[in-house]
């Protein structure tokens, strides 16, 4: 690891009231001390203590003052990056932040690495890498959800985790080493030691399995909910999306196709976030574009995680209709009956009988949960009209129950948000299985070690244990300048 003296302003480059330069090394305080002056204009910074703050001046070669700062000064291990760290805190103009960083690289320091203040606290044993991720991944929350698992994760819950299975697996391992260094007094197969580690095995796996599905549900956390509306044109799908963002984003008319394109739009219902995107009505036609637009529409369904299928409860269902419902059959949705203003012909009854339908000519085979289209959209059909605002409430509130309380899950329990950990997650348990499987086949014992090893070693990649350097490098690459 290089351990020289590095630099960087580490809050956005934009116009503000505080701007923060970074400075973190070995040399950090004697560099600041060269560019500092206190009231008196004396260089004072090397015999202040650890975990103070201190009124000056930013002083260029000339003794002229660049800025009146406050400069906070922690000595290693107790920094943020475990190395003697020292942060000018001047005014926030983006002009003012890079004079100074130029006047902290002419003093001897030289400009950070994405990344590398976390990198060194890393590498200098402070956080681990899980940790390490969980930095970037509050940076970037979107929600209150994404913001308190990756806090948690920052405290150590997925760390932890990790560390408790390793342990298990590697008591194992150590134990059926001793026995076969010393098989006199260890006879694993008379003691049916097999039997004992296979059960074993199977806790330790379920536990695994249960992260590794976390991992969709942690992906909504993080991204949010992948929302999309479909319908046939002109069902207010549009008026839809402009009454959830709050605003005219997307053209109303009484003349249908008028959405050609997907829009898309990021909306936050009490803390869940939601990417919605409109797409096009869905219908039979000959123009090329609005066929385009259709396939698109078909294409964002496939990747939704939550479909908001609008029907125009005005006017009967058609081919059009069937289609739609054959599509979003996999999906969780909501069907919104729109237009309830109007004089109304389309009823729950309706949409069951055509799903009845649909599913008798079905040549995919469908389980008993979803023979009845009654038992899938229970509670999921609702009378609106996005004209006068009725059933908007009634919507809201079955979105947040899905999210809270059915197919859509969130509770206080570990989430994996990281693909990088699911991964490796999916191949320590891969492992376990083989060891199973070794087990079942009456494979010697030591076969077992190699594989509980292999699951040892892929779960360590997730806390850094077991990485190379260019994992290393890659992830920090990720990371903001001054961060």
């Amino acid at each position: 690891m290089r351990t020289d003296t590095i630099a960087a302003i580490a809050t956005a480059m934009s116009d503000s009231g505080i701007g923060i330069i970074r400075v973190s090394g070995d040399e950090s305080v004697s560099i600041v001390d060269k560019i500092y002056r206190n009231v008196k204009m004396q260089r004072t910074l090397t015999g202040y203590q650890s975990h103070t703050i201190h009124y000056g001046f930013i002083i260029e070669e000339n003794e002229t003052v660049i800025d009146e700062v406050m400069v906070s000064i922690m000595k290693a291990p107790k920094s943020y990056t475990a190395e003697d760290t020292v942060e000018i805190n001047c005014h926030g103009g983006v002009y003012m932040m890079r004079k100074i960083l130029n006047a902290v690289v002419k003093a001897g320091a030289r400009i950070a690495e994405p990344g590398e203040f976390t990198k060194r606290a890393f590498l200098n044993g402070r956080i681990d890498l899980s940790r390490a991720e969980a930095v970037m991944d509050i940076i970037h929350a979107k929600n209150e959800f994404a913001l308190q698992s990756s806090l948690k994760q920052l405290k150590g819950s997925v760390s932890d985790t990790v560390q408790e299975i390793r342990a298990d697996i590697l008591h194992e391992i150590a134990f059926i080493e001793a026995a076969l260094d010393d098989p006199e007094h260890f006879d694993l197969e008379s003691e049916g030691y097999g039997d004992v580690l296979f059960q074993i095995v199977k806790k330790i796996a379920k536990r695994i399995r249960v992260l590794i599905d976390s991992a969709e549900n942690g992906k909504i956390l993080m991204e949010g909910i992948q929302t999309v509306i479909v319908g046939k044109p002109n069902a207010g799908k549009s008026s839809l999306l402009n009454m959830l963002v709050g605003e005219e984003r997307a053209i109303v008319t009484d003349i249908a196709g008028t959405t050609r394109d997907i829009l898309e739009e990021m909306i936050s219902i009490d803390g869940i976030l939601f990417r919605i995107l409109d797409t096009a009505g869905i219908r039979s036609t000959e123009d090329l574009v609005e066929k385009i637009g259709v396939d698109r529409a078909r294409s964002a369904v496939e990747e939704a995680d939550l479909v908001l299928y609008v029907i125009d409860s005005s006017v009967a269902l058609d081919e059009n209709d069937a289609e739609i419902l054959r599509m979003i059959a996999d999906k969780n949705t909501i069907i919104l009956l729109n237009k309830s203003d109007l004089f109304t012909v389309v009823t729950k009854n309706d949409i069951y009988a055509l799903t009845d339908k649909i599913q008798e000519h079905s040549k995919n085979s469908i389980t008993e949960s979803d023979l009845k289209a009654q038992n899938k959209y229970e509670n999921r059909i609702i009378r609106t009209s996005m004209k006068e605002q009725n059933g908007v409430a009634l919507f809201l509130k079955t979105v947040k129950e899905m999210f809270f309380h059915g197919d859509i899950i969130y509770n206080d329990e570990v989430y994996i948000t990281n693909m990088r950990h699911k991964e490796a997650l999916q191949n320590a348990y891969e492992s376990l299985m083989q060891v199973r499987k070794s087990i079942e086949d009456h494979m010697p014992e030591d076969f077992y070690t190699i594989d509980l090893m292999n699951a040892y070693a892929f779960l360590g990649t997730i806390i850094g244990e077991e990485v190379g350097d260019d994992l290393v490098n890659e992830i920090f690459s990720k990371f903001c300048m001054g961060k």
